[in-house]
């Protein structure tokens, strides 16, 4: 069966502390890199670019970091078990590997073929599910097997380091008046305003979801986790069929606001990506940018969380846009 850690852990809703933070940043400092904030065109919005990061996603930091904790504190580890779409996946498969250790990820079948093939040149088993199965995974952490589940969401260590995201937004832009953040599971958003608003109260951090699955629009509507519809489309890296009960408390006190954005206007963000700062962005690391092209205001940020997208799914995009 997989195993948690042996420490008493704080619980997820309480507040991430500055040594956990500054934990975050010193284990991860070796691997993940400091992206560039830069402005948009028009100067409103500036783009955080994780798509930069290794591997090509902001996941590292939270992967990188909980897999570290969990040696220093745990010591043996031979197995190291997640549950992922393809981006933290691939970021626990390069922690694992550099310790030597064996990497098992679950992912669900509708996951980028380009993530799953990267997780395998990583040395990961990667078993695929169908999402509802996956989506269980994610729920109970029970996957019949030996060795350290890592949760790509409901574990501090992933939210603190995603923290670390906020503390770089925090030095470079501290007067920034919105954040807005693709929304997965929460860790990053979570991460995010907890750092940010450390430092500058005012400011507002608000989810992005697409049209085709709005769980935590809905839960904010209904005051709790509720199930609601996933329709398809090219977004893989966002979206599922409810709010994970271990977040909702967290997301209830962090999360100001959420915004839903069609697929065409992620589609959109997508291309005026490529054609007006020559960066690759999967459709989640382009959702926030469609939802701060809303945005009539200025020193708002846009979170480019990932560039991890199929080749042919950006070839119909860029064809389409022709």
């Amino acid at each position: 069966m997989t195993l948690e850690a042996t420490r008493t852990r704080p619980a997820l809703d309480e507040p991430l502390t500055a040594d956990e933070i500054e934990a975050a940043q010193r284990r991860i400092a070796d691997t993940a890199v400091v992206t560039p904030l830069v402005p948009t065109l028009d100067g409103r919005t500036h783009l955080k670019l994780e798509c930069l990061q290794p591997y090509g996603s902001y996941k590292i930091r939270g992967a990188t970091n909980a897999v570290r904790a969990r040696i220093e504190v745990d010591g043996a580890v031979e197995t190291i078990i997640s549950a992922s779409a393809g981006n933290f996946g691939q970021a626990v498969a390069a922690a694992a590997a550099a310790y030597g250790l064996r990497c098992i990820i679950h992912a669900p079948d509708v996951a980028a073929r380009v993530k799953i093939e990267s997780l395998k040149r990583l040395g990961a088993e990667v078993k695929e599910h169908s999402f509802a199965r996956w989506w269980e995974i994610m729920q109970s952490r029970k996957t019949g097997e030996d060795g350290v589940f890592i949760h790509p969401v409901c574990e501090r260590e992933v939210i603190a380091g995603a923290a670390t995201l906020g503390e770089e937004l925090a030095d470079d832009l501290p007067g920034a008046r919105t954040i807005y953040v693709p929304f997965g599971g929460g860790g990053l958003i979570s991460g995010i305003a907890q750092a940010v608003k450390a430092r500058n109260a005012g400011c507002r951090v608000v989810a992005v979801e697409s049209e085709v699955s709005t769980p935590l629009k809905a839960a904010f509507e209904a005051g709790k986790p509720v199930i609601v519809e996933r329709g398809p489309s090219f977004i893989d890296g966002m979206g599922s069929t409810t709010v994970l009960e271990e977040m909702w408390p967290l997301l209830q006190r962090v999360v100001d606001d959420v915004v839903v954005v069609s697929v065409q206007d992620v589609s959109d963000a997508v291309i005026r990506l490529l054609r007006e700062h020559h960066v690759v962005a999967e459709g989640a690391g382009a959702a926030a940018l469609a939802a701060a092209a809303h945005d009539p205001g200025h020193s708002t940020i846009a979170i480019v969380s990932g560039g991890n997208i199929d080749w042919p799914v950006l070839e119909k995009i860029v064809a389409f846009q022709k």
